[in-house]
């Protein structure tokens, strides 16, 4: 037989075996290998894969019963629950596509959602009606609701009104355990739509593909070094890039999820000290309730937790002060348009050497792509040529691959805007490393121009985080008569901080930066923060405007 013979039939023989990928398939593994392991620890609750898979084809199969089907959307509005969990697999079953919904959001932005999305259900938690109930008469839509109605929940005065149909109890009893659901037939098709948090003008809908969702959650083993059957616990939001992929994460190395439905120290602790929680993830802010911790809210453990943090890039005081405190930190990057972290901080084993404070400002560099990435790279954008790896020559932070969303829904100008060159603009800027490791300086809009001359804001609250009395901080852009812009710092102190004052502040700086790089104001108190523990920026911008 001829050698391109042989190639052909191989050809055909691979196209005959070929299956797409999806995450859906990551559970009924699970609970096929490991049906008796524990999936879900919510309060008294505890279910195993077994279980958790039967609930999940009991969501689908009710869905399917109400007509829901291959292109349409379920939103889903609720807390780190087992119900939030489930629609991570019982949604895509149906073939529709899961949206998830920012818990923080007012119900102006959740009725724009709910109706730019089209969605056809929405199962939502007690807690969220009032906003939802607004959401609702905005929306204007012909939307079936069910109420999650969790008897561990502490509800606010004001919530815990009945909005839907039944409860997520009654609905999923009226469906078939054993559902026979299907993988997609072509591993492109939409997964889940998560929508950015429209900081300017309304939100954008970011579109994942089953692709890109199983490539990104078996990404989260490799790049993290992640054991078989981890402990896991639910700090980083369900809602905010589908958890990061790690609900389908979790189902791959069939690992036991512990729920939490309001994230503090002393519910970190507790999950630590009470289930041998070994992972979870955050950003810095859950890294700040960690190491301020009260002697109250703390737990001893004698296990490795490992944790993984992304969002603003983390100080390297708040890195170093998690390693003392025994958690091994991995720094990853990413945004809502690559399924959450696609850029590691992989470490070198020589780096352990290192004094504590370099080590910590190592692991402050986001890094180098995850494996499932194809292309990362600083490039100047209006060039579209990589910039010089020096640590200090500026660039746009790009990527290329399978973990970029599809685009944006509805919206074909930002979409191609966003994916021009063949790249995903990121629109944050950074510097690559001799060693290939890229670092992020700031978003472009945070960037200060002062005479001038360009001050990195993260350079600057870098320094400001490293002051005893500081647990939160953030520098934006003021406008000056002389200078164009000058630093402003907003800061928040640790609550036994003793007395503060601005110049307390402006010196410490003017002891650690170029003196034109210090903040020229400094303003006390809370910080306003999304529910993901960024620090809202573009309301400190108009703060600082109008002082």
């Amino acid at each position: 037989m001829p050698q391109s013979d042989i190639y052909e039939a191989g050809l055909s023989k691979v196209a005959a075996n070929f299956q797409t990928l999806s995450p859906l398939t990551l559970i009924e593994r699970a609970a096929h290998v490991f049906p008796n392991r524990t999936a879900i620890i919510h309060g008294t609750v505890r279910r195993t894969w077994a279980e958790t898979y039967a609930r999940c084809r009991q969501l689908a199969s009710a869905l399917t019963k109400r007509g829901i089907g291959l292109g349409d959307t379920v939103a889903v509005m609720a807390t780190n629950t087992p119900e939030i969990y489930e629609a991570h697999f019982g949604v895509p079953m149906t073939g529709a596509v899961l949206n998830t919904l920012n818990t923080r959001l007012d119900g102006e932005a959740l009725g724009f959602i709910l109706g730019h999305g089209e969605a056809k259900v929405l199962i939502t938690d007690t807690e969220f009606s009032p906003v939802i109930a607004e959401a609702l008469r905005i929306a204007d839509r012909d939307i079936l609701v069910i109420d999650i109605d969790d008897p561990q929940a502490e509800l606010p005065e004001g919530a815990g009104q009945t909005l839907g149909e039944m409860d997520y109890e009654a609905f999923i009893a009226d469906g078939d355990a054993d559902f026979a659901w299907s993988p997609p037939a072509d591993e492109w098709q939409a997964i889940s739509l998560n929508y950015t948090s429209g900081t300017t003008g309304n939100p954008k809908g970011v579109v994942y593909h089953h692709r890109g969702a199983y490539l990104n959650a078996m990404g989260n083993i490799v790049s993290w070094n992640m054991q078989p059957h981890p402990v896991y616990l639910w700090t980083l939001p369900m809602f905010h890039c589908n958890g990061w992929c790690f609900p389908w994460t979790i189902a791959a190395q069939a690992g036991t999820s512990v729920c939490l439905r309001k994230v503090g120290a002393k519910g970190i602790f507790d999950g630590i000290a009470d289930h041998k929680v070994n992972y979870f993830c955050g950003a810095p802010i859950v890294l700040s309730f960690v190491i301020n911790a009260s002697d109250a809210d703390k737990r001893p453990f004698d296990h490795q937790v490992n944790v993984m943090t992304a969002a603003a890039p983390p100080p390297a005081s708040v890195l170093e002060a998690m390693e003392r405190d025994g958690f091994n930190v991995t720094h990853v990057y990413g945004l809502t348009e690559t399924y959450g972290p696609a850029v590691v901080c992989a470490w070198h084993e020589e780096w352990d050497d290192l004094p504590s404070a370099e080590r910590a400002a190592m692991k402050s560099r986001q890094g180098v792509r995850y494996h499932v990435l194809q292309g990362l790279d600083v490039i100047d954008p209006e060039t579209m040529q990589s910039v010089p790896a020096d640590g200090e020559t500026m660039g746009e932070v790009m990527f290329q691959g399978n973990i970029v969303m599809k685009g944006y829904l509805k919206n074909p100008d930002a979409t191609g805007e966003s994916l021009s060159g063949g790249w995903f603009h990121s629109g944050d800027l950074g510097v690559k490393h001799p060693d290939g490791y890229i670092q992020l300086k700031d978003r472009s809009k945070d960037i200060i121009i002062s005479g001038g001359e360009n001050i990195s804001s993260i350079e600057v609250e870098g320094v400001i985080y490293k002051h005893p009395d500081v647990m939160d901080a953030a520098v934006v852009a003021r406008p000056d008569d002389k200078w164009g812009e000058t630093p402003c710092a907003f800061v928040e102190l640790k609550p036994d901080a003793g007395d503060v004052s601005d110049k307390d502040i402006i010196t410490f700086c003017r002891d650690n930066l170029a003196h034109y790089k210090c903040p020229k104001h400094v303003v006390f108190g809370d910080l306003p923060k999304t529910s993901t523990g960024k620090i809202q920026k573009f309301i400190l911008r108009e703060r600082a405007r109008d002082m």
